[in-house]
């Protein structure tokens, strides 16, 4: 399992980002922590993840709008591709009892966030302070 934890290396200089990028970090830790224990703790945990992560994508989705930062791009994309996932791993941990595919989901979060703040979410941060 990758634990991801804050970082200088997360940091894009955006105040606000920078902000929702570390809540992510901090409740994406904590649903790990929790994936040994009881599985209606794990549940809730990822609820508030998600939750978080419908917020956060589209606060992000709205500077791209609110900006012009090519509003049909492949970030948004990205945002929509990986809440479909987390909202189906939710479902299926809820209504299958299969727990499965949220705990892996949970590794390949720590694994794919870096990489998405440090080029998606940077190249925004950029595109945003050239804007104003």
């Amino acid at each position: 399992m990758t634990t991801l934890t804050w970082t200088d290396q997360l940091a894009l200089n955006q105040p606000q980002m920078d902000a929702t990028h570390q809540e992510f970090v901090d409740l994406l830790a904590e649903t790990e922590a929790a994936l040994p224990g009881p599985e209606d703790r794990l549940l809730a945990l990822w609820d508030i993840l998600v939750a978080h992560t419908v917020v956060h994508f589209k606060q992000e989705d709205d500077w791209m709008a609110a900006t012009g930062f090519a509003s049909e791009n492949c970030h948004s994309f990205q945002h929509q591709a990986v809440l479909q996932v987390m909202v189906e791993c939710g479902r299926r941990a809820r209504e299958e009892n299969d727990f499965e595919p949220l705990r892996l989901a949970v590794g390949e979060l720590a694994t794919w966030f870096p990489q998405h703040a440090q080029m998606m979410d940077a190249s925004l941060a950029q595109h945003m302070a050239a804007v104003g």
